[in-house]
C-alpha cells in the first residue's frame, strides 16, 4: 500500500507551529522544527514491511496548503497518518474532511490520527470529523504498522480481529476500539531511522539546541522514568518507562555520526535513563570515541545525578541538559506531583555547569492557585540562574492543562478551566483561571527572556565563548529570543469562561 506521514501546513497566522515530538505546543516567530522520533520510527518500519511510504511535513517545507492537497492527489495513497495536538486538532478535523472530499469511486483514502490529545479524547474527533482510525498511547508507530498490514490492497476489508489493543475504527458507522492501548513492545527491535525517508535535513539546522549542525533526535527510551507530573500529557502516551539497551543507542549514534555526519544528537527521551545504565551509556561512549565526534543532549530532572555523574556525561560527550524549572515555590512542586526540593533546582545547575555541562531551563506560569508574587518568585530564580552563568539557555511557557493530564481533570472538576475551546490551548493566553491577569502573565513570560539583555548575562556569556560556534550560537539565541518576546505579546482575547 501507499501511505503518507504527514503533518499538513497549519494556519501561519501566529507564527510557526511547534507541532512534531512536542510536548509543550507553542508558535514561534522564529521557525523551529524537531525530528518526529516515533512517527519516523513508524515510516521505517511500514517500509520494512513493504510498503510505499511517503513523507509530507507541509510545516518543515514551507508548503502551502493547495500545494500540500495537489501532493496528495499526485501520490494518491491508500492512507494518510497525521499526528495532532489540542491546540491544532480543529484544524485537523477540517482537512481530514478536505481530504475525504478527494475520494471519487476508483479512489479511497483512510486517515489516520495519532498523539495525547486524541489518546485522552479518541471519540471525539469521529464525532467532528471524518476520520478513520485513531491510534492511542505512544506506540504508534507499532499500532500504524499492526493496521496497515491488516487492511487489504483494495482497502475493501480489514481483518479487525488481528489489530493490537489500542485502535479506534469505524465499523459500518458504528465507532468500535480494540481495548485499551498495551506497552508491552520491545524497543530493541525498531530498526534505525531511515532518515532520508523521514526527511531529517528538514530538521537538522532550525533548532535552537543545536549548537553545532546538523544536529538530529534519537529516543533512548519512551518516556519519563518518573512519569508523575500532574501537568505533563505525555504520562498519557507513556504510563511506564521502558528504555533500549544502552548499547543499542550508542550503535545508533555511531550510525548517524558514520553515515549522516551529525554533530550534535538530542536524545529526547523525557527524561535520560540513570543509574548503571547512563554509567554503561557513557563508557561505551568513550571507548568507542563517539565522545570526541558528537555532542549529547538530553532532559534531565533536577537532584537526580551526583558532581560525579555530571562530570562522567561531560567526558562522554554531552552537552546541554534540559531541566524543566516548573516553579521555585515549594507549595506548587508538591501539588504537581514533581517530587523535588527548591533547593535541589540550585544544586543541581551548579553542579552541571561545575562538570562543564550547560544547564537549559524551561521555566513555566500561570497556576490557577499562585499569585503574582509567588510567580514573581519562579521569574526571579530563573533570571538569577541565567545571570551568574549556572542556566545557559531557558524557554519560558504558558501552563496548559492539556486533556489526560492530571491537572486537566483537577481544574475540571475544581472549576478553575477556563475554556473547552481548544483553539485557545496554544499559549498565546492563559486557560486557567488565576488571580494573576493575561497581561501580567504575558509579561512575566517576556520577563525570562529579557534577561539577554542583561549586563552580567552577556558578560558571563561572552566569558564562556571558546570558538567562533560558540559565538555563532550566541548569535543564534539572541536572534530567537526576540522572536519569544514577540511569541508573547499580549492580545486582548476574550475567553469563554465554562
Amino acid at each position: 500500500m501507499k501511505i503518507a506521514i504527514a503533518y499538513p501546513p497549519l494556519n501561519a497566522k501566529k507564527g510557526a507551529p511547534l507541532l512534531s515530538q512536542n510536548r509543550q505546543f507553542q508558535y514561534f516567530k522564529e521557525p523551529t522544527y524537531i525530528y518526529p522520533v516515533v512517527p519516523a520510527q513508524a515510516a521505517t518500519l511500514l517500509k520494512k514491511a513493504g510498503h510505499e511510504v511517503f513523507w509530507i511535513d507541509g510545516i518543515a517545507e514551507g508548503i502551502s496548503y493547495e500545494d500540500f492537497l495537489k501532493r496528495v492527489i499526485d501520490i494518491k495513497p491508500d492512507v494518510i497518518a497525521m499526528e495532532t495536538k489540542t491546540p491544532v486538532v480543529k484544524q485537523h478535523w477540517k482537512i481530514i474532511n478536505d481530504l475525504k472530499k478527494l475520494c471519487t469511486i476508483k479512489y479511497n483514502l483512510l486517515i489516520i490520527l495519532f498523539g495525547d490529545h486524541v489518546t485522552a479524547l479518541p471519540q471525539e474527533s469521529f464525532d467532528n470529523s471524518k476520520v478513520d482510525f485513531v491510534l492511542t498511547g505512544g506506540d504508534h508507530d507499532f499500532l500504524l504498522l499492526s493496521l496497515c498490514n491488516s487492511i487489504n490492497h483494495e482497502l475493501s476489508t480489514i481483518n479487525y480481529a488481528s489489530l493490537e489493543p489500542g485502535i479506534w475504527y469505524r465499523d459500518n458507522g458504528v465507532v468500535k476500539n480494540t481495548g485499551a492501548f498495551k506497552l508491552d513492545h520491545d524497543l530493541n527491535s525498531i530498526p534505525f531511522i531511515d532518515r532520508d525517508l523521514a526527511k531529517w535535513q528538514l530538521y537538522a539546522f532550525k533548532n535552537g539546541n543545536f549548537k553545532r549542525t546538523p544536529g538530529t533526535y534519537i529516543m533512548s527510551g519512551r518516556d519519563c522514568w518518573w512519569g508523575k507530573c500532574k501537568f505533563c500529557s505525555w504520562p498519557t502516551l507513556y504510563p511506564r518507562f521502558r528504555s533500549r539497551r544502552s548499547e543499542n543507542v550508542v550503535n545508533e549514534i555511531g550510525s548517524l555520526v558514520e553515515r549522516y555526519g551529525v554533530s550534535e544528537i538530542m536524545d529526547d527521551t523525557g527524561t535520560f535513563p540513570i543509574g548503571d545504565w547512563l554509567d554503561d551509556f557513557c563508557s561505551i561512549m568513550m571507548h568507542r570515541g563517539l565522545n570526541k565526534k558528537v555532542a549529547i543532549d538530553c532532559n534531565m530532572r533536577f537532584g537526580a545525578l551526583s558532581l560525579a555523574e555530571y562530570k562522567k556525561m561531560r567526558q562522554a560527550g554531552f552537552r546541554l541538559v534540559l531541566f524543566g524549572l516548573e516553579s521555585a515555590n515549594q507549595k506548587t512542586l508538591d501539588r504537581i506531583d514533581k517530587n523535588l526540593k527548591v533547593e535541589d533546582i540550585i544544586g543541581s545547575c551548579r553542579a552541571a555547569r561545575e562538570a562543564g555541562l550547560y544547564p537549559h531551563i524551561t521555566i513555566m506560569f500561570g497556576y490557577p492557585w499562585e499569585t503574582y508574587d509567588e510567580a514573581l518568585n519562579t521569574l526571579k530564580l530563573g533570571r538569577w540562574l541565567l545571570k551568574k552563568g549556572f542556566a545557559y539557555t531557558v524557554q519560558a511557557t504558558v501552563v496548559i492543562p492539556y486533556p489526560g493530564s492530571k491537572l486537566f481533570e483537577e481544574c475540571r472538576k475544581d472549576g478553575t478551566l477556563g475554556t473547552l475551546n481548544w483553539d485557545d490551548y496554544d499559549m498565546k493566553q492563559p486557560v486557567m483561571k488565576s488571580p494573576i491577569n493575561d497581561a501580567q502573565m504575558m509579561g512575566l513570560v517576556r520577563g525570562i527572556y529579557n534577561v539577554a539583555f542583561n549586563p552580567e548575562f552577556i558578560f558571563n556569556r561572552l566569558r564562556s565563548v571558546r570558538d567562533m560556534s560558540d559565538l555563532a550560537y550566541f548569535g543564534r539565541g539572541t536572534k530567537k529570543i526576540l522572536g519569544h518576546i514577540f511569541d508573547f505579546e499580549h492580545h486582548n482575547v476574550s475567553r469563554r469562561r465554562i
